[in-house]
């Protein structure tokens, strides 16, 4: 993959332009084939400008190939430019620019026609580096965007979450231990909308607080009862006025964003449930162990569609940050975890040979295995989803779909510890 592409099959360019995107406007330098002197100018991040710019581009290089380098690989500017099928993109990482800019400029001295013109250095000097850039299917880029949104949103959900549990420990501590921590639920947010604080609870009839949990089908005896007994043997952490109020205040604006944010979520899941089933390459993804109806759609857009994308395994190992690094210098080797990689892909991969050990057997033993050798639990599970890229690459490039129990036949005609069938309790070590 990091492989020189062959530039002799590389098209021929009539033009090359670098470009240092920003948000309203963009500095680019262009630079005719064959010519000496650069041009320089600025492009406002406007569709009706962007347009008549390509345009001019058009007329003037007669429609012929223009190289366009950019310092981005998805944003407005790149959206805008793909759709002119004579403009070749070749997305050029940011940490590239800053060290080549590092190597030439030891000033340290940065502005946006400099960088343009590194940027163009770079791509017409090194475009046999350089990769350009392929966007994948339609569909394939929708569930990409989808997915990625719907984690966002996930995040932004989790910190809301903090958000409230927090408020609340510093107020109505035992809103925790009543709704067991878990703030998320249509049942937190009624519950604080109703009692807001403490001495509003504690008030509350017995018959009113079970009337309400069981109203959200909450029926034990036994939670009914630990409930009660927090309203009547537990007393107010504070009965400060500024602290109580703005404290309910702020834990209502986070219990309305949750609710908000849980409806959109679910919606998100049903979009990407709706793209993932009419995708043409979700079979071969679809029924992996651990991959449910978040993971699958994750992993399909990792590999996406584009067979030459990845030459590999090791290529798709190494991109998505999931095998290490290695520096070696004389006589001294060490090993590194790869941090510069999409963080999302990686996370992917990650959670999907965590979950896998709940679902495949091999996967299963592979991390009781190390487990009893004393290794840490993430890297055993860095480890196994370094195992799982080399199969489902197989799978993406044949299309078929993953079969765990011919898998397991390969392991127990090789021999390997993998195969041998664990007691049942082993599900709750992982």
């Amino acid at each position: 993959m990091n492989e020189p592409n062959d530039i002799t099959s590389a098209p021929e360019f009539a033009a090359f332009i670098g470009i240092d995107w920003a948000d309203q406007k963009h500095a680019f330098s262009l630079l005719p084939s064959g010519a000496k002197r650069k041009e320089t100018g600025v492009l406002e991040q406007k569709p009706e400008l962007i347009g008549a710019w390509v345009a001019k581009l058009r007329e003037r290089f007669g429609g012929h190939n223009i190289a366009v380098a950019v310092e981005q690989s998805r944003g407005a500017l790149i959206h805008a430019l793909l759709d002119y099928d004579f403009l070749v993109i070749y997305p050029i990482h940011p940490t590239t620019v800053a060290k080549f800019r590092e190597a030439f400029k030891f000033s340290g001295a940065k502005s946006d026609p400099l960088d343009t013109d590194q940027i163009l250095e770079i791509l017409v000097k090194h475009l046999d580096l350089l990769k350009p850039f392929k966007p994948d299917t339609q569909e394939t880029r929708l569930l990409s965007r989808l997915v990625a949104d719907r984690r966002n949103a996930v995040d932004h959900r989790t910190g809301f979450v903090q958000g409230l549990q927090a408020s609340l420990k510093e107020y109505f501590p035992q809103a925790l231990d009543i709704l067991q921590h878990n703030v998320s639920s249509c049942l937190a947010a009624d519950f604080l909308k109703k009692w807001p604080n403490f001495p509003a609870f504690q008030q509350a009839k017995p018959s009113t607080i079970t009337r309400f949990f069981y109203g959200h089908n909450v029926r034990s005896p036994k939670a009914i009862k630990k409930v009660l007994e927090i309203a009547e043997k537990s007393q107010a952490l504070t009965t400060d006025a500024a602290i109580v109020t703005s404290g309910a205040e702020l834990s209502r604006m986070y219990s309305d964003l949750i609710q908000t944010l849980n409806a959109r979520i679910e919606e998100y899941e049903r979009a990407i449930e709706k793209v993932f089933h009419n995708h043409p390459e979700s079979k071969w993804v679809g029924g992996l162990p651990g991959a449910g109806a978040s993971l699958a759609p994750r992993l399909l857009v990792a590999f996406g569609t584009d067979r030459s994308r990845f030459e590999t395994a090791e290529n798709m190992q190494s991109f998505c940050g999931i095998a290490p690094v290695t520096r070696s210098s004389g006589n001294s080797r060490a090993v590194y975890m790869r941090r510069a990689c999409p963080k999302f892909m990686k996370q992917t991969f990650h959670e999907f040979a965590r979950l896998s050990a709940t679902r495949s057997e091999w996967a299963r033993n592979y991390v009781a295995y190390y487990t009893k050798k004393g290794k840490k639990f993430h890297a055993i599970i860095r480890a196994l989803a370094f195992k799982w890229i080399r199969i489902l690459f197989q799978c993406w490039k044949t299309q078929t779909p993953y079969d765990e129990k011919k898998y397991m036949e390969v392991l127990r005609k090789r021999g390997s510890q993998y195969a041998k069938i664990l007691p049942e309790k082993s599900h709750e070590t992982i």
